[in-house]
C-alpha cells in the first residue's frame, strides 16, 4: 500500500515515515502543502496522512482541493492541538480520521490500516440536486449560482433531505435526526421548515424540488425540480 505523508516538521517526518515502512507500507513525504498536493495529483495513492499546519497550502486547503477533484483516498489527519474547529472543518471536508499531536505511532499505524481495509467510495462533500448546491463545510447554500441565506435549522433540514435525494423521508425520520429524540414540541415544526425552505430555494427560482408525498412524507427530487 503506497502513503502520502505530508508533514513540515523533519524530525516527525522521518519518525512516521519509518514507523510506516516498518509496517510494510510504501511512503511518499511531501514537506510543504504545495508539494504534498502536487504529488497527490500526479501519483495514486491509496491513503494520506496530512498535517493540518503546513507552509505553502494547509492541510485544509490540500484536502479541499483533492475532494473538489473527486479524488477519495482515505486521509488521516494530524493536528497539533485538540482544536475542534480544525477537526471539526478537516471531517467536512471529507477527511476520515483525525490525530492529535503528539500521538502514538503504533495508534497512528493502526488507524490507517482500518482506513485502508475500509476502502474509498465516492462521498462527494459538496451536495448538489440540479441546480440546488450545498456546501456542508462552507455553510454555504446556493441555487442557479445565487447565494440562498439560511438559519441554521432551515441548512439541518435542507442537508438531510439532500442526503437522501429521490427518497420519500417521513416526517418524524427528519424530526428524530434534525431536532433529537427528546425533542417534545410539536412534530408539526417540520412542517414549518419545509415550508420556510420552500419560500427561499424554490419559489424565487420557480422550482419545486420540495415534494409532500401524501400520508408518507417529503421527497426533495434529485434533479432539483
Amino acid at each position: 500500500m503506497r502513503v502520502l505523508l505530508v508533514e513540515d516538521e523533519p524530525s516527525l517526518a522521518e519518525t512516521v515515515e519509518r514507523a510506516l515502512r516498518r509496517a510494510g507500507f510504501a511512503v511518499d513525504v511531501a514537506a510543504d502543502g504545495v508539494d504534498g498536493l502536487h504529488q497527490a495529483r500526479e501519483f495514486v495513492y491509496d491513503a494520506l496522512v496530512l498535517d493540518v499546519m503546513l507552509p505553502g497550502l494547509s492541510g485544509l486547503d490540500v484536502l479541499r482541493d483533492l475532494r473538489s477533484r473527486g479524488q477519495w483516498a482515505p486521509v488521516l489527519i494530524l493536528t497539533a492541538r485538540d482544536d475542534s474547529k480544525d477537526i471539526a472543518a478537516a471531517l467536512d471536508l471529507g477527511a476520515d480520521d483525525y490525530l492529535t499531536k503528539p500521538f502514538s505511532l503504533e495508534v497512528l499505524v493502526a488507524r490507517l490500516r482500518a482506513l485502508l481495509r475500509r476502502g474509498a467510495p465516492e462521498r462527494p462533500v459538496v451536495l448538489n440536486a440540479g441546480d440546488l448546491r450545498l456546501d456542508p463545510a462552507l455553510r454555504r447554500c446556493e441555487r442557479a449560482g445565487q447565494q440562498v441565506a439560511l438559519t441554521a435549522r432551515e441548512f439541518a433540514v435542507l442537508e438531510f433531505l439532500l442526503r437522501r435525494a429521490g427518497e420519500v423521508v417521513p416526517k418524524a425520520t427528519v424530526l428524530e435526526h434534525v431536532w433529537d429524540t427528546n425533542f417534545d414540541g410539536d412534530p408539526n415544526i417540520v412542517e414549518v421548515y419545509v415550508g420556510y425552505l420552500r419560500k427561499k430555494v424554490d419559489a424565487p427560482f420557480g422550482r419545486r424540488s420540495i415534494e409532500t408525498v401524501r400520508g408518507a412524507g417529503y421527497r426533495l427530487r434529485s434533479d432539483g425540480g
